[in-house]
């Protein structure tokens, strides 16, 4: 029974997973998409979302508690000068794993995770929002009273 286990250890000592996976913190923000084995992408979404998050807020404070983690300060800047005002209206979910198949040497189940915003591929094939006008019941219905009218007058 896995009672109380809220994390994946990934068979590896404190020290050890949390170097690794402030590592892939930092080469995630700084290459925007990682190759890697879905456990430790799973692990590193967890790890790394609350960073971005905490990114939003530009404060001094905020960037010290991001470099606790990170410990690399070229993630750092990379995350506060160029991921945050990208991802600033974003309510959440700021990365995104697919699954790539299997590694030849043991058959690791091997996934890509990425950042969301930064692909451009998916950005330049998903479909544009148009502005719609805002609208409300109301208003519907008195101008759908007034359009005959109008049209009368024009004739």
């Amino acid at each position: 029974m896995r009672h109380n286990k809220a994390i994946n250890h990934l068979g590896r000592k404190s020290g050890h997973r949390k170097a690794m996976l402030a590592n892939m913190a930092s080469s995630l923000l700084l290459h925007k998409r990682i190759e890697t084995t879905v456990a430790k992408a799973k692990a590193l979404r967890m790890y790394v979302e609350p960073l971005i998050t905490k990114s939003k807020d530009d404060s001094t404070h905020s960037r010290r508690t991001v470099f606790s983690y990170l410990k690399q300060k070229e993630a750092v800047t990379e995350l506060f000068r160029v991921i945050a005002p990208k991802i600033a209206e974003r309510p959440g979910g700021y990365t995104r794993i697919l699954k790539t198949g299997f590694r030849v040497g043991d058959a690791a189940d091997m996934a890509i995770i990425e950042l969301v915003d930064f692909n451009e591929a998916a950005l330049a094939s998903a479909p544009k929002k148009e502005a719609k006008k805002a609208t409300t019941r109301r208003s519907r219905a008195k101008k759908a009273a007034e359009a005959p009218a109008a049209e009368e007058k024009a004739e």
